[in-house]
């Protein structure tokens, strides 16, 4: 199929489920979904559901209720209340389920409360074959992936946004915080704060594309190779050492390495992954 064929194939999905909530981040895969499940369906017959809680970045929310007033459509906050959660705190490799079911618990509440069927996340179709244990629990609930269904990969919704003039066309993606958090160390909201100023203060430095992982007293920064040398270089080094200590790091990195998404899976052996995706 084409580009244009997938993305027909979007818009018939859409018209079939008639009213949807739609799980909303503000990201570059979930506005072009709120935006397509608008254009088809009118802003009536469409929520955007935006989770906030110590777990999600600082700015999503700004960001997320920009976007939804740009496009036209209402957006209700709500609470997955996944710190309560020992399963999503334990931080095991299958985290992500546990914090996902939640959410979609929530947001299937929120759907029967206003009448309405179909409850869709944003997830395309290389998410598919990523190691994402919140894919099991989207399928375990019933929710409907209307752009990986329509096989629609980041590319293509990147290429698509461009087209209807979404100012996230090329936002880098951020997902939740506690990725940035090593498997076995807990979740705690003064680690979850701690990421979330780190990495606000390097995107008030001009830095696009990064993470702040939290190795307990060291913070390991990923940027890309490219940017490395901005870190490096005075008086840039000595201010982001002082500032990530003054948040309470002991220890701080740069990886060589450089930005890899979802680099703490680099430690989970095959047997890990298959088990928390329930294969």
């Amino acid at each position: 199929m084409t580009l244009r064929d997938r993305h027909e194939l979007l818009q018939k999905m859409l018209r079939d489920l008639g009213r949807v909530v739609v799980a909303y981040s503000g990201g570059v895969d979930s506005t072009f979904l709120l935006k397509a499940a608008v254009d088809t369906l009118g802003a009536e017959n469409v929520l955007a559901c935006t989770s906030v809680g110590p777990a999600e970045p600082g700015n999503i929310l700004e960001r997320a209720s920009r976007m939804a007033q740009s496009i036209g459509v209402e957006l209700m906050t709500v609470e997955a209340g996944e710190m309560k959660d020992p399963s999503f705190t334990a931080n095991n490799p299958d985290r992500c389920f546990h914090c996902k079911s939640r959410l979609c618990h929530r947001l299937l509440d929120v759907a029967q409360q206003r009448g309405i069927e179909h409850v869709v996340f944003g997830t395309n179709r290389d998410d598919l074959d990523d190691f994402r244990p919140g894919n099991r629990a989207m399928k375990a609930f019933g929710i409907r992936l209307p752009l990986a269904e329509a096989e629609l990969t980041k590319e293509d919704i990147r290429q698509l946004s461009r087209q209807v003039g979404l100012p996230t066309a090329d936002q880098p993606a951020s997902p939740c915080l506690a990725s940035r958090i090593p498997y076995g160390l807990e979740i705690t909201e003064q680690r979850l704060r701690q990421i979330d100023q780190a990495e606000g203060f390097l995107r008030s430095l001009g830095l696009v594309e990064f993470r702040v992982r939290h190795h307990d007293t060291i913070a390991r920064i990923e940027v890309r190779a490219q940017d490395v040398p901005k870190l490096t270089v005075e008086p840039v080094r000595s201010k982001v050492v002082e500032k990530l200590k003054s948040l309470g790091f002991q220890f701080v990195t740069v990886d060589l390495q450089g930005f890899r998404s979802g680099s703490l899976n680099e430690s989970l052996s095959q047997e890990q992954k298959k088990a928390s995706l329930g294969v």
